[in-house]
């Protein structure tokens, strides 16, 4: 607006730049409030009618239409600000809620169970809503610890109902079934009543045992992978592949249960596909075995969050899917 008066007041009433004016109003209309784009609306209004007064042309047909114009713009600006501040008070809520429902359905996983130390990390591809079809629980049982790391087909809220259904099956199973086939069960059962047609969740859940083992089942899932205390490392492949998590009608028998050794000093890093599909602006996947070496971190929140900031960085830009990873450390002994 400032330009526009100088080149007005220096090019003379011929050159006819007063309607652009209007772009003050219009802009404001973007950032701040009410009051700014009022204020910033009446201020390109009345230096149009000066400008005018001291061209000598404001009774002329142009003149009038300089000042409607810029009139108008301001108005509309005003309407456009107010809807503006609507929507982002609706998005403010509707994150609000979102972020009470993840509290609710990922509930914090305890840092410290038995001989374990866990750390875990969630970033979701929704950035608006924080919230997507990710999930995992740790829930101390007779048995032992019990773990799931899950990814559901889908986003969205169906995603998240589904997600729901199978954390709130675990949480009940894990503490009543003598075993994972028995957990495993009790959750096909409850997706059996949800799902329908070709709809389904890979997982892969852990029973920390007594014996420096943990027993795992895998329904279609990324493999753990496992950093030994002598800086080896591998990833816990199944026997034999199996479907997911609700195709137990349509598809082969569901996964065999497998054990791989888990002494001090030992980790285990679940996570979703979202981890490892991840690419970079040249189309490569993220080499998490390459980048295992970010664990050593002796603070297991501390080397997680490395893994996920290195995540970030090796896509330059925001994930396209969910990403979650849950983390169980050995404590050593000494």
């Amino acid at each position: 607006m400032a330009v526009v008066t100088a080149v007005d007041l220096v090019a003379g009433p011929g050159a006819g730049f007063l309607p652009l004016l209007s772009l003050g109003p219009a802009f404001a209309s973007l950032v701040g409030g009410l009051r700014r784009s009022a204020a910033i609306g009446l201020l390109a209004v009345a230096l149009c009618v000066v400008l005018r007064l001291y061209d000598g042309q404001f009774h002329a047909l142009h003149g009038y239409t300089a000042v409607v114009s810029v009139a108008g713009v301001a108005i509309a600006g005003l309407a456009a600000t107010a809807g503006r501040q609507r929507r982002e008070a609706e998005l403010a809520t509707v994150r609000s809620i979102a972020e009470v429902a993840q509290r609710v359905l990922l509930r914090p996983v305890p840092r410290r169970a038995g001989d374990l130390r866990i750390a875990v990390s969630y970033t979701s591809a929704a950035a608006e809503a924080r919230i997507g079809g990710d999930l995992y629980e740790v829930v101390t049982s007779p048995g032992g610890v019990r773990v799931i790391v899950g990814d559901v087909q889908g986003k969205g809220l169906e995603a998240v109902e589904t997600a729901a259904i199978v954390l709130g099956a675990f949480r009940e199973a894990a503490h009543d079934e003598p075993d994972l086939a028995s957990v495993s069960a009790r959750l096909e059962r409850a997706l059996n009543r949800r799902l329908a047609g070709e709809e389904f969740v890979t997982a892969v859940l852990v029973e920390v045992n007594d014996n420096h083992t943990v027993t795992l089942l895998n329904y279609g899932h990324p493999d753990p992978l496992v950093l030994r205390a002598d800086g080896t490392q591998t990833f816990a492949e199944p026997p034999q592949p199996a479907p997911p998590l609700g195709l137990a009608d349509i598809g082969p028998k569901g996964p065999v249960p497998f054990q791989v050794p888990f002494a001090p000093g030992d980790q285990m890093l679940l996570y979703t596909d979202g981890v490892t599909e991840a690419r970079d602006p040249r189309g490569r996947f993220y080499p998490l075995d390459e980048r295992a070496f970010l664990l050593k971190d002796p603070d297991p929140d501390t080397a997680l969050e490395a893994v996920r900031q290195d995540l970030e960085h090796h896509t330059q830009g925001p994930l396209h899917d969910d990403a979650a990873m849950l983390l169980l450390r050995y404590r050593d002994s000494g």
